[in-house]
């Protein structure tokens, strides 16, 4: 056993080795040696400067979000939220403040599916106007437009109706709070607004493809960080029918509902299904 032991250890300290740079680090560090100097760290202060220096970026977060609701009294159980691309985080803030009813039929808006379509007599397609895109660095190298938001809707909520008129035309004052934001705080990414109507308002604006069957599934309602927002952890029990009589299409119907609902829980949500 220990001739098996030392074989194995001398082998996978080999592989390790050869994989790891570890003897190139080494060579480096001989290279910058005399070069070094040993520094006493007082850790306390150490740790209370990493903290001031988190506290201060949480805040300009937060600073971020927060204009946003002083500036536009309309939001109504809606999420507003960033995505910082130096933490891997996404911040959420709801808001549910007095309805401020204004109805625009004729208000027209940069819909993230039909801009820059066009009909047959090489007109643009209705809420598909000229929107200017262009690949950005700083997102990945999308084809993205830093100016404006535009409009996402999945396909089952019509672009049409009048709540979804009323909504996209007063949260257009977010336009101006969205460019500020990332011309302030470098390390915000993707900036959005999320509505109880089903709208979902996105910054930079993009090109929204739907899938191959022509249908366009998000639904910003059902993402984790709106519905943990929306709501407290749940405790649920799924009852479902199994007799004969739940045959066919009705079990079919009872299945795309219970994955429907199970789309909706979060991470805090406890579940059980019983047949």
């Amino acid at each position: 056993v220990k001739s098996w032991a030392d074989a194995f250890g001398g082998e996978l300290y080999s592989i390790v080795t050869k994989y790891s740079g570890s003897l190139l680090l080494q060579k480096k560090y001989k290279d910058v040696e005399p070069t070094l100097k040993i520094k006493e760290v007082d850790g306390l202060e150490l740790v209370k400067k990493f903290s001031e220096q988190m506290e201060s970026m949480l805040r300009r977060k937060v600073e971020a979000v927060e204009p946003e609701f002083s500036r536009c009294p309309f939001f109504m159980f809606s999420r507003v939220g960033f995505f910082s691309g130096s933490t891997g985080n996404c911040l959420t803030l709801s808001c549910c403040l007095s309805l401020f009813h204004c109805l625009h039929q004729q208000f027209d808006y940069y819909n993230s599916l039909l801009i820059n379509e066009k009909d047959e007599n090489d007109n643009y397609v209705e809420l598909g106007d000229e929107f200017i895109l262009e690949p950005n660095e700083h997102f990945n190298n999308l084809l993205v437009n830093t100016t404006y938001s535009d409009i996402q809707l999945p396909t089952n909520v019509y672009n049409k109706d009048p709540d979804i008129l009323n909504g996209v035309y007063m949260s257009e004052a977010l336009n101006p709070i969205f460019v500020d934001n990332f011309e302030r705080d470098p390390t915000l990414t993707w900036q959005y607004f999320g509505s109880s109507t089903g709208f979902f308002r996105l910054y930079p604006g993009i090109k929204w493809l739907p899938d191959e069957n022509g249908v366009i599934s998000f639904d910003c309602r059902n993402r984790g960080w709106y519905i943990q927002a929306a709501t407290s952890p749940k405790d649920i029990v799924i009852i479902v029918d199994v007799s004969g009589s739940m045959k066919g299409l009705r079990m079919t119907i009872a299945k795309h509902t219970i994955i429907t609902i199970l789309d909706t829980l979060g991470e805090n949500d406890f579940v059980n299904i019983i047949a």
